[in-house]
């Protein structure tokens, strides 16, 4: 799925009908794809000059294409190293340096532990060329195949000149948690944290919710894992997007989650500050039992003013300690994500200054802002702090419960587009595009997602730090971790920001060898499990790929079929986590009912009529149940709490590793979490608080009373 490399006679190749499409092709923008019905789509030339100006490719013209074009063949040979070499454990790979011909050149590696170890020039030949009036010549080195896994660095020491370097990165041939789930199937519960309260709430799910509730699912229900909803950061004060899939930053974590009580210093409070803060926790106590709408914006800003009462609760040195190796450990990233934060108190997000004095981290008008914003910076790092060490509660909860693998997170597909990451990250992601998905038929108008795509050659070029270290703060506490579209690293749907609808983006691709190979590196250094979200339109390879890296797919049962119909279970993936839903269907009560299908038409989502819509949808929701009455798992006339049942039952018939039982199944819920395709003005998505088959709320502690549905 890369880019096809190019010779130096292609643009004697090309004619002027086909000059754009060529250099789309050199940098990876596709110029057709198939769509989810098999029919091949060509992109629009509008389409591809949008892309490729994203990436800062001029092809405004003929004169510009085609010196785009040998740009991007002589770009090796202008530099002595590639950006980043990214290899697997194990195996051959050739590194080419490139130098004024006839020099000589030695390449040695760094390793992450300090040692040096050189590398064998190979008797490889390749005709020197000239580049800027005077020749280069190549040499090509062989790596050792005995380098462990992890971050090093590749040195050229040419005669006469400075050395140059880049980032090595060699990663593990298969992720090494994943063999340690053969002995069973596991299965776990898929929950949206945010939704689930406990009497001790403020109105939102927390961090002391999410370690009770893998407390009462490892012990009384024996489950191996709670997955829960990306945690992301939002913006650091109301309004806050509900969307856990459109955070302010990948890296960091939403403080709406903090659990105030929990915090050391809080019982240190002078009695009257204590109280206040007591008064406004049990003002938001009487939200735990609304189930319309869940109030973030509410409940984070009482949480923020009792949080900027014990900010200031004196540490003692021992915490305090604890702190600033917090604050070593994450390093610049942090400091940049709480200037970003500080800086918002000041900026209105229509501020000019945005994109002038304060247009990134290292501007000098910020850098002077952060001398004045020292202590708002401050209480920004230490809520992260806070964060990190309730996760870390969590996650000791989960595996006290007897859970093999405690927590899973949920890594986001990107980020809002004018959030701290966009600010902080700079030309790492692109301008002027964002991220979706082209239409398909539960989507049939497509999708936009408000998100700037990683760019795949500053990535390359920043030795794929920013990626690294967003998974390294992820997986810190994690037993494992989702990857919500997982397609991404692979190929990215880009859309310009100018396009009438989403239809109108086309698939850029990605090195997925780097970034897979990275991701497993660091799961396996935190020793967590990876799943990825392979749900969607996709090739084949990407599967097998996937499969042969250690990293579990995704199968959902109302999805898993083919022109005959329902796939059995039996033949689903073993490298796999299955469910029956996820949360952009409705729970299962729910669909069963065919209650997506009355939404979306209420909401103008379909492409057809509604009674055509409801006909074929079903149809294909009978012949699931057909298949379960053939392993004699459903009578005709069972009930809906016994249909959601058996549906569980027969995905246990599966090889798959992993099995997930969505927290709403288990409590009966009807109402979807999530309805693609709309906005806060058309549907209460990702605000829909826990509640049963009847309408009642339920609380943490009536999880213990739940139908685990997965049986022994």
């Amino acid at each position: 799925m890369t880019p096809r490399p190019r010779t130096a006679s292609t643009i004697d190749r090309v004619t002027d009908i086909d000059r754009l499409r060529t250099l789309a092709d050199l940098h990876g923008v596709a110029t057709s794809y198939e769509g989810w019905d098999k029919t091949r789509r060509d992109v629009a030339e509008s389409t591809l000059r949008a892309v490729l100006g994203a990436l800062d490719v001029d092809a405004s013209d003929d004169d510009a294409a085609d010196a785009a074009i040998a740009a991007h063949e002589q770009a090796p040979w202008r530099r002595t190293l590639p950006p980043s070499v990214v290899t697997v454990a194990g195996t051959d790979r050739d590194v080419p340096v490139h130098v004024p011909h006839g020099r000589s050149v030695t390449l040695s590696i760094e390793t992450e532990s300090g040692e040096r170890r050189e590398t064998q020039q190979r008797d490889v030949w390749v005709d020197p060329r000239e580049i800027d009036g005077a020749l280069v010549g190549r040499a090509t080195f062989a790596l050792p195949t005995d380098l462990e896994p992890g971050w090093h660095t590749l040195i050229a020491d040419v005669d006469g000149d400075e050395p140059s370097t880049c980032t090595l990165v060699v990663t593990p041939p298969v992720l090494s948690t994943t063999a340690a789930l053969a002995d069973r199937q596991r299965w776990g519960v898929l929950a949206q944290l945010y939704s689930v309260r406990s009497p001790r709430s403020w109105g939102v799910g927390d961090f002391a919710d999410l370690a009770d509730m893998a407390s009462i699912l490892g012990e009384d229900h024996g489950a191996d894992y709670v997955l829960v909803n990306p945690l992301h950061a939002a913006a650091p004060r109301p309004p806050i997007e509900a969307s856990p899939y459109l955070p302010t930053t990948r890296r960091f974590v939403n403080p709406l989650y903090i659990r105030v009580e929990n915090i050391r210093e809080t019982a240190m409070l002078p009695r009257d500050k204590y109280a206040r803060i007591r008064d406004a926790a049990r003002r938001l106590h009487r939200a735990n039992t609304r189930t319309d709408s869940i109030d973030r914006d509410k409940s984070f800003r009482a949480k923020l003013r009792a949080l900027e009462a014990v900010f200031l609760v004196p540490r003692s040195p021992a915490r305090e300690a604890a702190f600033a190796e917090f604050r070593r450990e994450e390093g610049e990233g942090l400091y940049n994500f709480a200037t970003w934060c500080a800086l918002t108190e000041k900026l209105s997000p229509s501020d000019e200054r945005w994109r002038t004095k304060a247009a990134g981290p290292r501007t000098p008008w910020v850098e002077r802002q952060q001398v004045k914003l020292a202590h708002r910076i401050d209480f920004y790092c230490w809520l992260q702090w806070i964060c990190d060490e309730q996760l870390a509660d969590a996650q000791a909860s989960a595996h006290r419960a007897g859970m093999d693998i405690g927590v899973v997170h949920d890594l986001a597909v990107g980020v809002a587009q004018s959030g701290a990451d966009a600010w902080a990250l700079g030309s790492a992601l692109a301008d002027g595009v964002t991220v979706g998905a082209p239409p398909d038929d539960f989507n049939q108008q497509g999708q936009q997602w408000n998100q700037p795509p990683w760019r795949p050659d500053r990535l390359a070029e920043l030795g794929y730090a920013p990626y690294r270290d967003m998974l390294r703060t992820v997986l810190k506490h994690a037993g494992g971790l989702r990857v919500d579209h997982i397609l991404g690293l692979f190929r990215l749907w880009w859309i310009p920001t100018d396009a009438a609808t989403p239809a109108e983006g086309t698939y850029v691709t990605y090195d997925h060898e780097a970034l897979i190979g990275i991701l497993v590196l660091e799961a396996d250094r935190a020793g967590a499990v990876v799943v990825g979200e392979d749900l969607g339109v996709f090739e084949p390879v990407v599967q097998e790929y996937l499969a042969s890296r250690g990293v579990l797919g995704t199968s959902i049962l109302w999805f898993e079929r083919d022109d005959d119909g329902p796939i059995d279970p039996a033949e689903y993936r073993e490298l796999c986590l299955t469910s029956v839903t996820t949360h952009d269907l409705p729970p299962t009560g729910g669909y069963l009912a065919g209650e997506h299908i009355d939404l979306r038409a209420r909401l103008g989502l379909l492409e057809r009529d509604v009674e055509s819509e409801r006909e074929q949808d079903e149809a294909q929701r009978e012949s699931v149940l057909d298949l379960a009455r053939r392993h004699g798992l459903l009578s005709d006339d069972a009930s809906t709490a016994e249909t959601v049942a058996a549906l569980h039952r027969l995905i246990q018939r599966s090889p798959s590793r992993l099995l997930g039982v969505a927290l709403v199944d288990m409590v009966g819920e009807h109402r979807i979490q999530n309805q693609p395709g709309t906005d806060e003005t058309q549907y209460e998505n990702w605000r829909i608080p826990l509640a049963d088959s009847a309408g009642r709320a339920v609380s943490v502690e009536d999880l213990r009373r739940a139908p685990s549905l997965i049986t022994d």
